[in-house]
């Protein structure tokens, strides 16, 4: 690839002694939703004040306990929102409502003035920190920055005391990812003690992986470095704030948990600068499918997706974890087989545990519905087909069968693409059910001969058809009504037929249930075989049908 020599390798943390691969996320961290701000900033038409009201809203119903609502001090919108949320009263008692400001003291002044009112409220204050950003933006050594960060939380500790409401100070040394771990010690060090937090009233440090610089595991490796040589821990929050410009974020944000971090910063479905910030939803769910709850009110993802869509005016992408239109879908063969014999695997065991294959969790458990999970187009195969058939119709298709209807579907979606079930139902009908001409069915009488010692079938029947649209007739006798029918079509009309399989099933329940009854039929004449399809309340008629509905698909009748 051209231009290659361009670009050098970031530097990684030597750290031998990490203990967070041996570690397991066990229990949900604090959330901290900053759609709000980092989301809204990076949109390309931002939210009005009544629709971040009814975002901050959806965000209070999901179970958030910190809101960040942006810089007040620098934007009039997010001035008046804030003073909205609070002239309605629509902030709740044990929600914490976060505000960002920069170390600089009028912004610091003015923060304060939006905050009036407000009872519990982190105040967040950063300075970058990156080896880069001291030397071409601020061009300020090591002192310097620090210096930045002491003021800051100074005037924030003074004005602070004056305040009627719980103040808790977050602050982060921007650009985390660029910084040598030692002096983001240094800088956080001396914001811990010119705050002078206790275990309980602790300080929120925040590492920002701001820019995305290397892989998940050098991130963890700085944020277990930092979580183990800080000063009186208990005093401590520890934050991360991952974006996701190598597109491993979310990896990020996991192994950071492992690394000690309590506090995760993060938007619904990783909206935010460049690529993103992380998608909170995503690793909420992550933690779902492993039997950890996440301590949010996520059941019904489809409601979020419509609040946010509106309000965002961005799409979910169809492939975006647990909220893509297309993730509880399969379209390959032996995922729509695998799901399928997973889902009947639970039922008849009857287990209450999720184990069904290539799908983490049960749709239903977010809000979505078994309808989208198998799709049908010219990749799948015929476990696909058999489940369509059976989740929303009720006919399970003989095993045999699967293969024999699903190249049916197949030629189909070969020519048009994706087929949707109630076009699979019809094709069904069609191929079928409905396959009348030129044998149609019409009534059977039955008698029962089993008492009589003047022959060896015990069964008679009188059987009424129509071939070619003319009524015709013939009585037969057999050992059952299938072999006296059998008898009868080799008798009367020639036919050397031979059943190979016959299953049966009801429909459904109730007084007015159905039964479904499949034959495959062999054409001893040539080898031929294929099933035909009857249902019909009564079990006999239904298999009839059926028998009628495969000499038709065998055209043994001209």
């Amino acid at each position: 690839m051209k231009n290659v020599e361009r670009y050098r390798k970031n530097p990684v943390l030597k750290y031998p002694e990490r203990e967070w691969p041996d570690k397991e996320i066990l229990k949900a961290p604090m959330w901290c939703s900053v759609d709000l701000r980092d989301g809204n900033q990076a949109l390309i038409d931002p939210m009005i004040v009544e629709e971040k009201i009814e975002f901050f809203e959806m965000l209070v119903k999901l179970g958030f306990k910190e809101i960040e609502i942006g810089f007040p001090a620098a934007s009039q919108i997010e001035y008046d929102f804030l003073r909205q949320l609070v002239d309605r009263k629509l902030i709740p008692d044990d929600v914490w409502v976060q505000v960002l400001s920069q170390c600089r003291e009028e912004q610091i002044e003015r923060t304060f003035e939006a905050i009036e009112g407000i009872k519990n409220v982190v105040f967040h204050i950063y300075n970058s920190t990156s080896i880069l950003q001291r030397d071409v933006v601020f061009n300020m050594d090591k002192n310097e920055i620090t210096g930045i960060a002491v003021n800051g939380t100074r005037w924030v500790k003074e004005r602070a005391k004056n305040f009627p409401g719980n103040i808790r100070l977050e602050y982060s040394p921007e650009s985390f990812t660029g910084t040598e771990v030692e002096y983001a010690l240094e800088i956080c060090t001396a914001v811990q003690k010119e705050w002078q937090p206790t275990k309980d009233n602790p300080l929120i440090i925040n590492l920002p992986a701001t820019v995305e610089l290397n892989t998940p595991n050098v991130y963890a490796d700085m944020v277990e470095w930092m979580n183990k040589h800080f000063e009186d821990r208990e005093s401590i929050i520890l934050s991360v704030h991952p974006h996701n410009d190598r597109g491993t974020g979310i990896a990020a944000t996991e192994l950071a948990l492992l690394a000690g971090a309590d506090r995760i910063e993060g938007t619904l479905f990783g909206n935010g600068e460049r690529t993103g910030n992380i998608d909170i939803l995503n690793i909420a769910y992550n933690m779902f499918m492993d039997g950890i709850d996440p301590c949010l009110n996520i059941e019904n993802i489809n409601e979020i997706i419509e609040v946010y869509e509106r309000l965002v005016k961005m799409p979910i992408d169809d492939r975006h974890p647990y909220a893509g239109k297309l993730v509880f879908t399969a379209f390959s063969g032996s995922h729509q087989d695998a799901i399928n014999k997973g889902v009947k695997a639970m039922k008849e065991r009857n287990s209450s545990i999720w184990q069904v294959p290539y799908l983490t969790i049960d749709p239903a458990d977010i809000g979505r519905v078994y309808e989208p999970i198998v799709r049908i187009n010219s990749q799948s195969g015929k476990g696909g087909v058999a489940f369509i058939m059976d989740t929303y119709f009720g006919f399970k298709l003989p095993k045999g069968m699967h293969k024999e209807f699903a190249k049916v579907i197949q030629a189909i979606t070969e020519q048009k693409g994706e087929i949707s079930p109630d076009e699979i139902m019809d094709e069904f009908r069609k191929n079928y059910i409905d396959k009348k001409e030129p044998l149609h069915f019409r009534k059977l009488k039955v008698d029962d001969r089993s008492d009589s010692d003047d022959t060896e079938f015990d069964t008679h029947v009188t059987l009424t058809y129509t071939k070619h649209d003319k009524e015709e007739s013939f009585e037969a006798v057999g050992n059952g009504p299938i072999d006296a029918v059998l008898r009868g079509l080799k008798e009367n009309l020639g036919l050397e037929i031979k059943v190979l399989d016959y299953e049966e099933h009801a429909l459904a329940g109730g007084a007015s249930a159905q039964a479904a009854a499949y034959i495959h039929l062999l054409d001893a004449e040539d080898g031929r075989v294929t099933y035909g399809v009857g249902v019909s309340s009564n079990i006999t008629r239904a298999s009839v049908r059926a028998m009628f509905s495969a000499i038709n698909r065998l055209e043994l009748v001209k």
